[in-house]
């Protein structure tokens, strides 16, 4: 029965994706004599954790009752009061924990202050599922580096284009769709400045009760037109522009006026230092980053280490042409030895397309 009520407790963790960040997705509920008396999850950031949810909804008293919960209870004070301290005032007999909580400040204190406390717990019931769940904020909160998720939509001969560059609509409409849940769902979306000059996109998420993440252009020279809707559309989200030195003072100060924030990095290459503008996004709280390409950016974020799980969606088509462009360009790769190798990859069909899912090994 542990794995059953986990599960209930990894759906409803689910429900927060896109509002909670940088906080982890989080879900509990509360059984007693056999029944769930109570459950919730964290909703928003800043708002009470799960475990708080499932108590406030607790149709009886909870002394004495299982808590299954996907994550460590917090220890610490930060928005909210620790979680630990509630489950023990609450006489909670038992706690049942998906995962633990690789934050500092939580790591195993949260299971110690239960256990010292005479609670019993239970740890690693769907482990991995729980810590897949919070890949984002497992990452995250270790290094301040933002997960990185490289997305491409490409045809059966990985073509991403056609000879004459065009690329919509390649993928299907329910590929579509789950793209712009994934941009709800993470807190930035980064492209290359070719891809804002060629499609200018607003690059938001188009589903309704959305939140659009932060663009991130990134722009080594500042090539970008002052026209670009991701500058003159500011009051649907805000957009950061990362370029190098090479940039024109002139035009680094027009977009600071038109509010876009400008980070300035070193180069590599002669291009924007990505692990670089990876340290600053996180400085700034950003903690997830959907990398929309194109396919000169894509080996970049690839070379430079900074990528984390692919995304590819294959539509049933052929292309065809020498001149066609592919999802990863760049400089390539020399020797076979050498390549982005990917592990625990998955494929499955997204309506007509197969969506094939992976992680760059480290």
């Amino acid at each position: 029965m542990d794995d059953q009520y986990m599960r209930m407790a990894l759906n409803l963790a689910k429900k927060g994706k896109g509002w909670t960040s940088p906080n982890p997705l989080v879900g509990a509920v509360i059984v007693k004599n056999g029944k769930v008396i109570g459950q919730g999850y964290h909703q928003k950031y800043g708002q009470a954790h799960a475990e708080v949810n499932a108590i406030e909804s607790a149709k009886e008293d909870v002394a004495g009752a299982t808590l299954y919960v996907t994550l460590e209870p917090c220890f610490h004070f930060g928005k909210t009061p620790p979680c630990s301290n509630l489950l023990v005032d609450k006489k909670i007999k038992r706690v049942v924990v998906g995962t633990l909580d690789p934050n500092p400040l939580v790591a195993r204190k949260g299971i110690e202050k239960l256990r010292s406390n005479g609670v019993e717990v239970v740890t690693g019931v769907l482990e991995e599922e729980c810590q897949k769940l919070n890949e984002i904020f497992m990452k995250f909160i270790v290094t301040k580096e933002p997960f990185v998720v490289m997305k491409n939509a490409m045809s059966l001969d990985g073509k991403t284009a056609t000879v004459t560059d065009e690329s919509q609509w390649i993928s299907g409409e329910t590929s579509r769709r789950q793209v712009h849940s994934l941009r709800h769902e993470l807190s930035g979306i980064m492209v290359g400045v070719e891809t804002v000059i060629k499609d200018n996109p607003r690059l938001t998420s188009r589903i309704t009760n959305s939140r659009n993440p932060i663009r991130i252009v990134v722009d080594s020279q500042l090539r970008i037109p002052s026209t670009s809707k991701v500058l003159t559309q500011q009051d649907e989200a805000k957009t950061i522009v990362a370029t190098t030195r090479r940039a024109r003072k002139e035009k680094i100060d027009m977009l600071k006026q038109m509010g876009i924030e400008v980070i300035v990095t070193k180069e590599k290459h002669g291009r924007v230092h990505l692990r670089e503008l990876m340290n600053i996004l996180g400085a700034r709280g950003i903690d997830s980053i959907l990398l929309e390409g194109g396919a000169t950016l894509n080996f970049s974020a690839l070379e430079e280490g900074i990528v984390d799980k692919i995304q590819f969606y294959i539509a049933p088509k052929i292309i065809g042409g020498k001149e066609a462009k592919t999802a990863v360009e760049g400089a390539g790769i020399h020797s076979l030895k050498n390549v982005f190798q990917i592990e625990r990859m998955t494929a499955v069909m997204v309506g007509e397309d197969l969506f094939v899912e992976g992680y760059i090994a480290k």
